[in-house]
């Protein structure tokens, strides 16, 4: 009997934004016979980097995720997507027999459990792709090399602060088809991966509509999606981003799932070709017009600001005792109508006020202001 619903295949041993490399341990102890698990290379630490081969079809696509450590919710869909394969999700059987998927869950298995960007050795994974002189980019190569894919998928989180386009609708699931080149041209690959980008946008639009973006093309070589990209493999680049109220990217980590699924299935049965790059330059691109909180009016309680004033605060994520703690920061203070807030709340009005003068943390940082 073929498996339909997410929650079923969805994978319960990890949540939240915080994903070391011991809590995927549980998940890879169980895969059993019927995916290859393997070590491919250490990390500077020492730690093991691992790939899964589930599939025998003549159709490579490669995936990895948390090539920055703090980046964790793809990692958790990729997780359920394996489940899926698994459990017979939907098509998974005529998927795992003309696809062959390569997976790296966890590149940057360092990064991962300290909750930073970079590697132990302090340098970002995603600008390294030229020169390579880290072992995490040296073992992402050599799959690469190993496997010749047919398809990349690059797997990221991006903060809370972007916009689909200019409207008020976080950018909860952002795309790009890397350029290949400094013109940015529309190479062979580059279109295909545009393609299903396309198709895959139009499959989220059911369920957040207008809350999908396009990533920033600018061409840089040593980013791994342009490298690839350069090969003349195509390379999809996911970005997870904010769902309102979905700190822990719970429900974000539901709609990468489906943007995996939906670009397998484009892949599976060639719909991506009836696409166009219209249904690609059509998704609005990601502008950064959001705070966490934005404060209306803030002179209210900034005695020392007569004139009208807002302040837009952002979350800053600490690792602590092994969880995530957002602590907030002002960002930005001044005439700031042209932004929106996950949360705004209006100095003049009463009730916000309140709840304002209710939180110590806030009003200690509305006292001090911007430093």
């Amino acid at each position: 009997m073929e498996v339909q619903g997410y929650i079923e295949i969805r994978e319960g041993s990890v949540k939240g934004r915080y994903l070391s490399p011991e809590m995927l341990q549980p998940f890879l102890g169980v895969l059993g016979e019927s995916v290859h698990l393997e070590k491919i290379g250490d990390s500077v630490m020492g730690r093991p980097i691992q790939k899964i081969v589930l599939g025998y079809g003549p159709v490579k696509v490669m995936m990895w995720s948390q090539m920055h450590g703090n980046e964790s919710t793809t990692t958790k869909a990729v997780l359920d997507l394996i489940q899926a394969m698994r459990l017979g999700y939907k098509n998974a059987h005529e998927m795992l027999q003309k696809l062959t998927l390569v997976i790296i869950p966890q590149l940057n298995p360092d990064g991962a459990a300290a909750y930073t960007r970079e590697n132990a050795a302090g340098i970002d994974l995603n600008r390294d792709a030229q020169h390579r002189t880290q072992p995490e980019s040296i073992v992402l190569y050599e799959t690469y090399l190993k496997h010749q894919p047919d398809l990349c998928f690059n797997l990221h989180d991006q903060r809370t602060i972007f916009s689909a386009g200019t409207i008020r609708q976080p950018a909860t699931l952002s795309f790009l088809s890397p350029a290949a080149d400094v013109s940015r041209s529309v190479t062979a690959s580059r279109l295909t991966a545009m393609k299903i980008i396309s198709g895959i946008n139009r499959e989220l639009q059911k369920s957040i509509p207008g809350q999908i973006g396009r990533y920033d093309d600018a061409f840089n070589p040593n980013c791994v999606g342009d490298a690839f990209q350069m090969l003349n493999t195509p390379t999809l680049l996911f970005e997870a981003g904010h769902f309102p109220g979905d700190y822990e990217r719970e429900e974000t980590r539901e709609y990468v799932f489906t943007a995996l699924w939906a670009a397998l299935d484009l892949i599976l049965s060639g719909r991506y070709m009836e696409e166009t790059t219209k249904g690609y330059e059509g998704i609005p691109e990601n502008q950064k017009k959001f705070f966490d909180i934005l404060i209306r009016n803030s002179q209210v309680i900034q005695h020392d600001r007569p004139s009208p004033s807002d302040a837009g605060i952002l979350y800053r994520e600490k690792l602590v005792s092994g969880s995530i703690r957002f602590r907030p920061e002002i960002e930005k203070e001044g005439h700031l109508s042209e932004y929106f807030g996950h949360l705004e709340l209006d100095c003049f009005d009463q009730a916000d006020l309140e709840k304002l003068r209710s939180n110590k943390e806030i009003m200690a940082l509305l006292a001090e202001g911007k430093r």
